[in-house]
């Protein structure tokens, strides 16, 4: 019987593999594969087939609405009129959203990403007697697995 189970990177690994070790299951019989790291950059304009969840229009909108009442309310002064003006306001409320919105995807959350950092994870593969399964699976489990799977 073969047990997958997930783990973080982290030190319960080790503790997980020596317990197993301990109850008698051989270094031969537990299989460890790191689970490589992403190395293309985050996208940030979503497609039809993918999207993340962020929208880049949401400041935009909500000054395109005050710009535009603020250009509205001041073009009964101006020569074009409240219409143009209100226009204009929308146009220039917009842009400046999008741009800050965009401002604080590429350059402020690419820096957070970069500190907090993706940490990939672990995966452990154990082989064993259908019998010690279950002794396999509680201590993957109190060693902080993420998951487990057993298969026959």
């Amino acid at each position: 019987m073969q047990l997958f189970s997930t783990f973080e990177h982290t030190a319960y690994i080790e503790m997980a593999i020596a317990t197993l070790e301990k109850k008698g299951i051989k270094k031969e019989h537990i299989f460890v594969v790191p689970l490589d790291n992403r190395k293309e950059e985050h996208k940030v304009f979503d497609t039809i087939n993918r999207s993340d969840g962020t929208s880049l229009i949401d400041i935009g909108a909500a000054l395109s609405t005050a710009f535009a009442v603020i250009g509205a309310s001041v073009g009964f002064k101006l020569a074009w009129g409240p219409i143009y003006w209100g226009l204009i306001g929308a146009a220039a409320g917009f842009l400046m959203g999008f741009a800050i919105r965009l401002f604080t995807e590429v350059i402020l959350k690419k820096k957070r990403r970069r500190l907090k950092g993706y940490h990939s994870e672990v995966i452990v593969i154990v082989d064993c007697e259908e019998e010690k399964a279950e002794t396999v699976e509680n201590i993957l489990f109190k060693h902080y697995a993420i998951g487990v799977a057993k298969v026959k």
